[in-house]
């Protein structure tokens, strides 16, 4: 089973969130959230901050990331582990794969004109909201 990572990065103030605008499918121009596959030999954890750093340019050093969730899709045999992390300070966000940008957080994350992930942004976002006061006091 394959396994992939999905990555949301807060800002130090937690009132935006970092998003790509995705150049290619699946989910051509829509908005999502940065992460990849988990390379053979790999943790969940050391994955997502190679992702990070690849897709981004924020180090390990930039953030802390807290693995929250997974989803396992059977059918199409595969999952997918969430992690999330506040950076430490303010960065400078750059990355060829696809437009990094900041969004604010009050969009309809539900939006699936707008955002990929058929909902599932909009419920991690819901449940960092729930819980953030577990695990970003750092």
């Amino acid at each position: 089973m394959q396994g992939y990572n999905v990555l949301m990065i807060y800002n130090k103030h937690m009132d935006r969130l970092l998003m790509c605008k995705r150049l290619k499918n699946p989910y051509k121009g829509l908005s999502n959230l940065v992460g990849g596959k988990i390379e053979s030999g790999e943790t969940g954890l050391e994955a997502a901050y190679r992702e990070l750093f690849e897709e981004t340019c924020i180090s390990k050093e930039d953030v802390t990331l807290h693995h929250v969730m997974d989803f396992k899709y059977y059918l199409q045999n595969c999952y997918v582990e969430v992690y999330v992390g506040k950076l430490k300070r303010e960065v400078v966000v750059s990355g060829e794969e696809n437009e990094l940008y900041w969004s604010d957080l009050n969009q309809d994350f539900f939006d699936m004109t707008l955002f990929a992930g058929e909902g599932n942004i909009g419920h991690m976002i819901e449940q960092v909201k729930l819980n953030q006061s577990l695990w970003l006091a750092d």
